[in-house]
């Protein structure tokens, strides 16, 4: 599979997709005008990827805000991930938000509470 870099616009987040690494990553902020448009290659992409995984993954989001539409996409997507921890793989998904946002932390433990996977929510300092 061939890596994936999408560069981030005023809507839409940054995407860093490594799979020989293992590493999937979406920064920045995420509110595309069609979420589903935005994020079903992505998906696909992903599902893809469960069909033959490295041992070990990292999902990582490090996002400044997201629009509801996006919150169903990113459980979407976690979802898919989760599935190939089930099957016995190594996953992690690290939920990295601004330390002094409150809401975006909450986001990660809302996550945290509906899925069945190693999440890690962690306060940094985000441009």
């Amino acid at each position: 599979m061939e890596d994936i870099e999408i560069q981030p616009t005023a809507t839409t987040p940054k995407i860093s997709f490594h799979p020989r690494e293992g590493h999937f990553e979406i920064s920045g902020k995420s509110l595309p005008e069609n979420s589903y448009d935005f994020f079903q290659p992505l998906l696909d992409y992903v599902e893809a990827y469960a069909e033959a995984p490295q041992e070990a993954t990292k999902l990582v989001f490090k996002l400044q805000y997201f629009n509801t539409n996006s919150t169903s996409q990113f459980l979407r997507m976690i979802k898919k991930f989760e599935k190939i921890h089930a099957a016995g793989k190594n996953v992690e998904v690290h939920w990295f938000y601004d330390e002094e946002d409150e809401d975006m932390k909450e986001a990660g433990e809302d996550f945290k509470v509906l899925l069945r996977l190693p999440i890690l929510i962690k306060g940094i300092p985000l441009e």
